[in-house]
């Protein structure tokens, strides 16, 4: 559990650090809205960090609006004043790390709102794709495997399906955290992952049948077990 910890705090150290140097080249090459950054190769090469590591900086300062990634293109800084854009950097650099609780009641109340909008956008890649995900965790946990991952690949699915990119990006900004978190409390054990299957079937036919009343009731009973243990760790 210590090393998870550590772990976990110094790759938040290298997104952070990744962040103020970004923060560096757009000041000091006087990058304006529109401007093109460097690629994530070049970035991560330059930064002497993985690919991964810049993506995952790049994907939150997209999620606060402060640069745009255009596939095939690139990645652009966003219509914002340059004292803004700082201001807003340094704001998200002094952030606290939020604690599992808060990240439980966002995650709450983020999908409650994002399987309503699977129910009613949802196609049939994204049925697809929904559906993969359900049986890659249906078989780890008939094989008593760990499947925290494909748990949450699962839901991010949905989000993906919700169609609203800004939801998506947030819940893949909270995702690792909440893996770390899941193992360190030791949130499923082998009967709640079995009742979980049911759950998620339930889930995925209502968001097929475009019900989206019931997407959300029955994603609200799946998460009964998770708010209870939210409130007695």
């Amino acid at each position: 559990m210590k090393l998870e910890t550590i772990t976990n705090t110094e790759s938040l150290d290298v997104e952070k650090n990744i962040i103020k140097k970004i923060k560096e080249i757009i000041n000091y090459k006087n990058l304006e809205p529109g401007d093109k950054l460097p690629s994530e190769r070049m970035l991560a090469e330059k930064f002497n960090v993985s690919r991964s590591n810049v993506r995952d900086a790049i994907h939150k300062l997209e999620f606060y609006g402060i640069l745009k990634t255009i596939p095939q293109s690139g990645t652009f800084v966003a219509n914002i004043g340059v004292i803004a854009m700082n201001g807003m950097i340094d704001d998200i650099l002094s952030l606290e790390d939020p604690d599992f609780k808060s990240l439980v009641e966002t995650r709450i109340l983020l999908e409650l709102k994002t399987v309503r909008l699977a129910a009613l956008r949802r196609t049939d890649e994204d049925l697809e794709l929904l559906e993969s995900a359900l049986n890659a965790y249906k078989e780890k946990v008939y094989k008593s495997e760990d499947a925290v991952q494909e748990d949450l690949l699962f839901h991010l699915a949905i989000a993906k399906a919700s169609g609203n990119s800004s939801m998506n990006a947030f819940m893949l900004t909270i995702t690792p955290e909440i893996i770390t978190n899941f193992k360190k409390y030791h949130v499923c054990d082998d009967d709640q992952s079995i009742l979980s299957i049911k759950e998620h079937e339930e889930i995925f036919q209502a968001i097929k049948n475009q019900d989206t009343q019931l997407a959300k009731s029955k994603m609200k009973e799946h998460f009964k077990i998770l708010y209870q243990y939210c409130y007695n760790i």
